[in-house]
């Protein structure tokens, strides 16, 4: 591990750290130390991070703005390859515009709008990055990544590039069907938006950010939603219909405002959110015959 350790902080121009507490990291603000966080400043940054990694045989968990995350309080053993903000350019060519992996989706939304060009005004208030959402197909309020992405510059485990469509992703409902099975990291996207009035476009954003402060507790820590909704129904529902808002343990609760829900009340602990999930679940399963599927990643926990 000590020569994984040099050569990284020898290779890599982004920040390399040692036992870094990841709640600085994660919107629940809730998370134990990364054995070794990479904090990548280019592209060049996670080719080379995985190819140390293969080298010296040392698992990498890849993470974006942190906001679809429950990581473990034991943390995270090997290396977490961090996607964030210093992976942040943005080029426009007429409609088309190419972000990387790091860029959030609310600047991005933004920097589209302010160009006339339509199509991300549900991304203006998702907390996360367009790796994420390249990787998990995010979406709200009716519009998803799928439906505009040009296609995505992937780098494998095994540092082979490529560029992969829509199709060739194999999207589902909040699910890439390739980078699930194969492992492949997002390096930057490509959009395809539409021409369109500015203000009408600054209009929708601004309907859509009304929508979400009146119906998510948008002032707490949060990982955004827990579960995905089933088919033909809502999880945020069915957590209500089962008498389950306001449930507190130790210091996470479900939320009062939003079922889907599990806020962080300022010292909650990883294992105080998991048995909510683990609640919430065996409840709804015994009320409804539902089997609640996650939509938040469990980071660091065993057999996760």
């Amino acid at each position: 591990m000590e020569g994984l350790k040099r050569r990284l902080l020898a290779e890599i121009e982004g920040a390399v750290r040692f036992d870094e507490p990841l709640k600085r990291y994660t919107t629940y603000r809730i998370g134990g130390p990364a054995e070794i966080l990479v904090d990548a400043a280019c592209e060049e940054d996670v080719v080379k991070t995985l190819a140390a990694a293969r080298e010296f045989e040392c698992p990498v968990y890849v993470m974006g703005g942190g906001s679809n995350l429950l990581v473990s309080d034991a943390g995270v053993r090997g290396i977490v390859l961090r996607l964030g903000h210093s992976l942040g350019r943005v080029a426009f060519d007429g409609p088309t515009v190419r972000a990387e992996a790091g860029v959030s989706l609310p600047k991005l939304a933004k920097l589209a709008a302010d160009r006339g060009l339509s199509g991300l005004e549900w991304a203006g208030g998702v907390p996360g990055t367009v790796g994420g959402a390249v990787a998990m197909n995010a979406g709200a309020h009716g519009g998803e990544t799928s439906k505009v992405l040009r296609g995505a510059h992937l780098v494998s485990r095994q540092g082979e590039r490529s560029f992969a469509s829509p199709k060739e992703l194999r999207y589902t409902y909040r699910r890439s069907g390739l980078i699930r099975e194969k492992g492949h990291v997002v390096l930057a996207a490509e959009f395809r938006l539409v021409p369109d009035d500015r203000r009408a476009i600054f209009e929708r954003m601004k309907q859509f950010a009304t929508r979400r402060r009146s119906t998510q507790p948008l002032g707490m820590p949060s990982s955004g939603s827990v579960f995905k909704n089933p088919p033909g129904d809502y999880a945020g529902r069915l957590i209500e219909a089962a008498n389950l808002k306001g449930t507190r343990i130790g210091g996470a609760e479900i939320s009062t405002v939003h079922g889907n829900f599990i806020v962080n009340r300022g010292n909650a602990k990883a294992e105080d959110v998991k048995r909510l999930i683990d609640l919430v679940r065996a409840t709804v399963q015994d009320r409804f015959g539902i089997e609640l599927e996650l939509e938040v990643e469990l980071v660091g926990w065993d057999g996760e």
